[in-house]
Parts: structure tokens; sequence; C-alpha cells
């Protein structure tokens, strides 16, 4: 007599978590409109040298906003932590990652050193607003994360998400996938038109 087959169910996948600055994101689209509506009438109507001015300052000016703005994030993988800053990406296996931090800003540490974690800003306001709220006994729940059914948690957000962060990294810490060295990359494909932009506003602006 045969006993039945048994499959071990596979290993359940992380789901990718990822964190924005919506105050960013809805500035950095405004300013991006207002610069294309005085850049874009330059252009139309512009003399030669306004014209060329207004092309050079866009050129700056547009990768500058989104790199500070939009570009930012930090996506918090099964084994990885990817952190897109400004004008760098970072790729951090978890088992590099030592401790992730919010003082003024939000940090990560691995052996190596420490990279800031531009999509994730540190409020020292609403920081002061939850410990006022936490003191009268009314901190809000949490609306979102990991610990969104655990009741009421006094955290202001920057500290909500490193919360996460770092219980996702325990998890993932020791895990033989989740190994590595830290991969740093410069993004050129903000770096290259700011430059052209900024040599050519200063050539334009001499003449």
């Amino acid at each position: 007599m045969t006993s039945p087959d048994r499959t071990t169910p596979p290993q359940q996948q992380y789901a990718e978590r990822s964190y924005r600055s919506p105050a960013a994101l809805v500035g950095g689209a405004l300013l991006l409109l207002l610069g294309l509506w005085l850049g874009g009438d330059a252009l139309l109507r512009g003399a030669v040298h306004t014209k060329l001015t207004a092309l050079f300052a866009l050129l700056l000016g547009v990768p500058l906003v989104i790199a500070f703005t939009l570009r930012p994030q930090v996506r918090a993988g099964e084994d990885r932590l990817t952190v897109r800053n400004p004008f760098r990406t970072i790729t951090l296996p978890w088992g590099a990652v030592e401790d992730l931090r919010a003082a003024f800003s939000a940090e990560v540490f691995t052996s190596g050193g420490k990279y800031q974690l531009w999509a994730v800003p540190v409020s020292l306001r609403q920081r002061k607003k939850v410990s006022r709220q936490a003191a009268r006994g009314s901190a809000p729940r949490p609306r979102f994360g990991l610990n969104a059914d655990a009741g009421p948690v006094p955290r202001a957000m920057a500290d909500q998400t490193l919360d996460e962060l770092r219980e996702i990294k325990e998890r993932a810490a020791h895990r033989e996938s989740a190994q590595g060295e830290p991969v740093v990359r410069w993004s050129y494909e903000v770096l290259a038109p700011m430059v052209v932009g900024a040599v050519g506003l200063a050539v334009m602006v001499a003449l």
C-alpha cells in the first residue's frame, strides 16, 4: 500500500512595498507645470537668445525638480531594499543592512556607511503632534502597514515606515538569497541633461 503523495506548499512570496512622499510628488508636479509653462512661452515667443536660454534652463531645471521630488522612492522586496535617491540608486540586500534610523532624516546603515532615504521625510512637527495625542490618550490607529490591526500605536509616519522596514529586515536577514554587498549606481539619465543645461545656461548668460 502506497501512501498518498504530499507536496510541500511553495513558500509564499513577499509582496514588494513601495514608499514615496505624497507632498513631494504634488510639489514636483506643480513646479514642472509652472516651469514648462514659462519655458514653453519663452521658446514660442522669445528671440533666438531667449529661446536658447529657456531651452538650457529647462534642461537644467526639469531634471533637477524630478530628481528631488518625483524620483525618490524606497522599495522593500523579499530579498533586498532599493533606495532611489535624487542622483543615486542604492541596492541593499537585507543581509547587508545593519540598522534603520530616523532622527532628523531617515537613514539606512551598512558596514560600509549610511545612506539617506529621501523618500521617507521626517517631520518633527508630526512627531510632536503624535506625542501630544499619545499624552491625551487619543493616538490614531495606523491606517496601513504590518501593524494596521494592532491597535493604537503613537508613531509618526516616518517612524511607522521604518518599523515596517525593520520587520521585513528581520524576516529576511538570514535568508541566503538576501545576502550580498550593496550596489550603488549613479543616475546618469538625470545628471547628463543637468550638466548640458548648466553649461549652456552659463554660456548664454555670459554672452
